[in-house]
């Protein structure tokens, strides 16, 4: 069929590690699968919240007994979602996105996925202090890589979708595009390559336009004013950005020691009691509950009462910690967001002492504060700064928030030895998120990419005819197909050279293993590396399928020169 015959150019196309209109456009259309989901996300989030609350995330409009009810009827429908498939699937979240990536090449499973959307929907719906954009990168992966298997195509490709598919999703989520697009390749790929770099930067501006269209253009924090700062502050600044550095060590730290310590425990008594704690301080403090977001705008509106101010931002920290230490599934970013604006707020009150004028300048010490702890926290300079331009959208902002963000993230890296807390959160949780760096460079390129094409099949074991292949072949390789009942196998035949008077034939049959032609370069180098010699086949979708092989001489020159053949 024709479209069959396009798809198969396309895939071997798409396994070169390098950039194409084809991979450009693919994904452009992870974008937008990967916005879809997270329009219908955050859609079936607000109206749900609408039913009860009078705007969405403030629970400060709830009736007391209900807003200590809520946080336990929540639980119990996580519960009951988690039920459904024993927890096995209960992995969630940016963590387990990152480990997908690196280790199953962003491919993430449906049940996974399912919990994630509706347990992020009801966890944000029952004002656990859980953030958005964890179940959106999640969702985002899997929309993508869904697109992509649907496709059939190679692994390394479906890992720069997967990679799309989280840009848009959080662009899609915070109407901010660039900063999606430096998250993802510096704190979820944590590499800057061209190849990856332009269609993730094609899906975010899919996943924006998504969200502009369905939810308007406004960014988050574009109303607030936010005016330049005279020279005065600067040392002040790096004042701010060594305070909000302990603070993230200290945050961090936390967290990992709530989810030491309770991991033995299974998830359902963790699950109600997450719930039970925030049923109490959600109680006494109803401004700590929900996404983050929220308690910005709380800041912004309450600088003069330092005393509220710390309560809620106590009280934030506390819950953000035990739902994520606990297992409640939902992001970390929007509450660190949160509680970084917060902290800023009181750090400029104490500035007010010293410079006075607090009303003039309270904003953006707010998005400074923000700034930092998202920089201190996840080891993502970058990404902070870009996230706090694109969230007020006004440039003044640029030269002060380095000043903190390199105060707090030098105070926190170098002083405690404070790393991103996704990364810690795999090591505790004992997934293997690192690669070797032979296999890191070889999967980036699939099999379709350096296999010998033009090769002879013979059918028959006749030496005549073994003896015809050999001689038209040249350097070709020659393949033998054996099938003995059911089963299918072919060996690749060459002259014997031992001179081993024992061999009762002259030439040499080698066993050769199946490689299926989506995967990388990596897994015919696990299976030769040990003999460093030998070759694998090549087939597509059925094991009698050849269409190729690949051998070790060939890995090794990919490895030490980067040589391939082009398709033609």
């Amino acid at each position: 069929m024709p479209i069959e015959k396009h798809l198969k150019r396309l895939r071997t196309q798409l396994a070169y590690p390098k950039i194409s209109i084809q991979l450009s456009i693919l994904g452009l259309i992870a974008g937008l699968c990967a916005s879809a989901f997270i329009i219908a996300f955050r859609w079936c989030l607000d109206n749900i919240q609408l039913f009860y609350l009078d705007t969405p995330d403030d629970f400060t409009s709830l009736e007391p007994h209900f807003r200590f009810i809520l946080p336990f009827i929540g639980a119990g429908l996580i519960a009951l979602v988690g039920v459904s498939t024993q927890f096995k699937y209960f992995r969630l979240g940016i963590p387990f996105v990152i480990y997908r990536l690196k280790i199953f090449y962003g491919m993430m499973p449906l049940r996974n996925t399912i919990n994630q959307f509706f347990g992020g929907i009801i966890a944000m719906s029952s004002g656990f202090s859980v953030g958005r954009e964890g179940p959106a990168v999640h969702l985002g992966a899997g929309a993508a890589s869904y697109f992509a298997s649907w496709l059939k195509l190679p692994y390394n490709s479906v890992r720069t979708l997967s990679a799309c598919g989280m840009a848009a999703a959080i662009a899609a989520s915070f109407n901010t595009p660039l900063a999606a697009v430096i998250f993802v390749m510096e704190v979820v790929l944590r590499e800057y390559k061209t190849h990856i770099f332009v269609p993730v930067m094609l899906a975010s501006v899919a996943g924006a336009w998504a969200n502009r269209l369905v939810f308007g253009h406004d960014h988050d924090l574009s109303g607030l004013s936010i005016h330049l700062l005279s020279i005065e502050h600067y040392p002040y600044l790096v004042f701010m950005g060594l305070i909000v550095g302990c603070f993230a060590f200290a945050f961090n730290r936390q967290l990992l020691e709530i989810i030491r310590s309770f991991r033995s425990v299974n998830m359902l008594p963790r699950l109600f009691l997450s719930a039970l704690i925030t049923a109490i301080i959600g109680f006494l403090v109803p401004q700590a509950l929900g996404t983050g977001l929220g308690a910005i705008y709380i800041a912004q509106v309450n600088i003069d009462n330092a005393q509220l101010l710390m309560t809620i931002f106590i009280a934030k920290a506390a819950l953000t910690i035990f739902a994520i230490g606990l297992g409640v599934p939902g992001g970390v970013i929007g509450p660190i967001l949160g509680l970084g604006a917060m902290l800023g707020t009181l750090l400029a009150l104490v500035a007010s002492i010293f410079i006075g004028n607090l009303a003039n300048y309270s904003d953006i010490y707010g998005i400074l504060g923000l700034a930092a702890l998202m920089a201190a926290c996840l080891n993502a300079p970058l990404a902070a700064l870009v996230t706090a331009l694109e969230m007020t959208y006004n440039p003044e902002i640029i030269a002060p928030a380095m000043v903190v963000i390199v105060s707090a993230y030098v105070i926190s890296n170098q002083l405690f030895k404070n790393r991103s807390l996704f990364i810690m959160q795999l090591e505790l949780q004992k997934l293997d998120y690192q690669v070797p760096p032979t296999y890191d460079i070889l999967q980036k390129t699939g099999v379709q990419a350096a296999m010998e094409r033009n090769f002879v099949l013979v059918k028959s074991e006749d030496e005549e005819v073994i003896k015809r292949a050999l001689n038209r072949a040249g350097k070709r390789p020659v393949i033998l197909k054996q099938t003995e009942d059911d089963s299918v196998s072919f060996k690749l035949v060459s002259y014997d050279v031992s001179l081993d008077p024992n061999n009762k034939t002259p030439y040499k049959f080698e066993e050769l293993q199946g490689v299926e032609s989506r995967y990388t370069l990596a897994e015919p180098y696990e299976i030769l590396q040990q003999k460093r010699r030998g070759s694998v086949y090549i087939f597509e979708q059925e094991l009698d399928k050849i269409i190729g092989v690949l051998s070790w001489h060939q890995l090794r020159l990919r490895l030490t020169k980067g040589n391939y053949q082009e398709f033609e």
